[in-house]
């Protein structure tokens, strides 16, 4: 494979902050890069190129491709057989067959069983002929999902009770489901890897994800798991990776039971936002990896140079006003990294900030410090 080198253009889907920070890292090696979003936003006030419009229009899609010389994602929403179309035309990496396998909840999940990969029991449900039967299989407590375009907790409804199924689905749309064990774990971890055409894979330390309300509220690295887990951990994610082709940066999200054993949770075949630490703590930040692996470069060396907690802002910060980041920027060891966003709203994802200390304990007392300034929720 003839490398695309610094100077030529990388194709962006997606126009949120993952692809801002991927156009920023692919900026600083060199390359140009173009965006496809429906709107003006993080991305594009890095691009050199904006294709303004719907990310599963074809003719934009050709647009983006022919002033590109490859193309990849930040967002999994998006049509498979659309991007077929354009195999031929340019490399996509990563490729619309592995993205097949994983942005369909229960294609998901079955294709993780086919693997033998440990994961919680789960069952399809498409209808009320499906209640019992589903119920039967996986029991309550459990959560029910939308097959589709569920994220930071959208589309999901925890069950206590067998006969709040019916509510639950009428809840979520009536749209087709999955319905999954709930896992009672003790910790949630984040593998984050990079793969190469040749398949040459390479680890980013492991994460320790905190939640709040279904959404990651904080990641701190390096995760506090026994060895043991740590290496079950990248064996599993070097097996998806290697069954789905994968080339570029992706992530799997585990749960870590009590008994040490591990749960696949979900993959994303993206840089992710558990992965921001990297920007910063890291040798090769996510971002710069993914570059070099769909470019066809070396990989970069993922050592952690320091202990860090990466926290999420979230627009309930804004409710008053832009924030005073006086309380991030006073502290020396803290970076600030906003994304551009101009409508703050309640979830949603405006920024993170990063903290590094010499120790993953002192990284989380400067954070929670910090959280506790800006008025960050408890």
């Amino acid at each position: 494979m003839s490398a695309i080198l610094p100077g030529e253009t990388i194709g962006i889907l997606g126009g949120g902050q993952l692809g801002r920070m991927l156009g920023l890292e692919a900026r600083r090696l060199g390359y140009r890069v173009a965006v496809l979003s429906e709107s003006d936003g993080p991305a594009s006030q890095v691009a050199d190129v904006h294709v303004r419009s719907a990310l599963n229009d074809l003719r934009a899609l050709r647009t983006l491709a022919a002033c590109s010389h490859v193309l990849t994602f930040e967002t999994e929403h998006l049509q498979t057989d659309v991007l077929e179309d354009l195999e031929g035309d340019i490399p996509l990496r990563p490729s619309p067959a592995g993205l097949r396998q994983i942005q369909d909840r229960l294609t998901q999940r079955r294709f993780l069983a086919a693997l033998g990969l440990p994961q919680a029991r789960f069952a399809s449900l498409s209808g009320p002929e499906d209640f019992c039967e589903a119920v039967r299989t996986v029991g309550v407590p459990s959560v029910l999902k939308t097959r589709r375009d569920g994220y930071d907790g959208r589309g999901q409804v925890r069950i206590a009770e067998a006969a709040r199924v019916v509510g639950a689905w009428e809840a979520l749309g009536r749209r087709p489901a999955v319905l999954e064990e709930f896992i009672d774990f003790e910790k949630e971890i984040s593998v984050l890897l990079a793969r190469t055409l040749e398949g040459e894979v390479r680890f980013f330390p492991i994460a320790e994800n905190v939640h709040r309300a279904h959404v990651l509220h904080l990641t701190r690295v390096p995760a506090a798991i026994p060895p043991a887990a740590a290496a079950e951990a990248e064996r599993i994610g070097a097996a998806i990776a290697a069954a789905l082709q994968h080339v570029g940066v992706m992530t799997v999200e585990l749960f870590l039971m009590r008994d040490g054993s591990l749960r696949v949770n979900e993959v994303a075949l993206r840089v992710h936002n558990s992965g921001h630490y990297s920007f910063g703590a890291c040798a090769t930040s996510q971002f710069e990896q993914h570059v070099r692996a769909v470019c066809g470069l070396p990989l970069g060396d993922t050592s952690l140079l320091t202990p860090a907690v990466m926290l999420n802002l979230f627009g309930d910060l804004w409710t008053d006003g832009t924030p005073d980041w006086r309380a991030v920027l006073s502290r020396p060891r803290a970076s600030l990294h906003l994304y551009g966003k101009r409508d703050a709203a309640p979830g949603r994802k405006m920024g993170h900030v990063l903290v590094v200390a010499d120790s993953v304990e002192a990284a989380s007392d400067l954070a929670d410090g910090i959280a506790a300034d800006l008025g960050v929720p408890r």
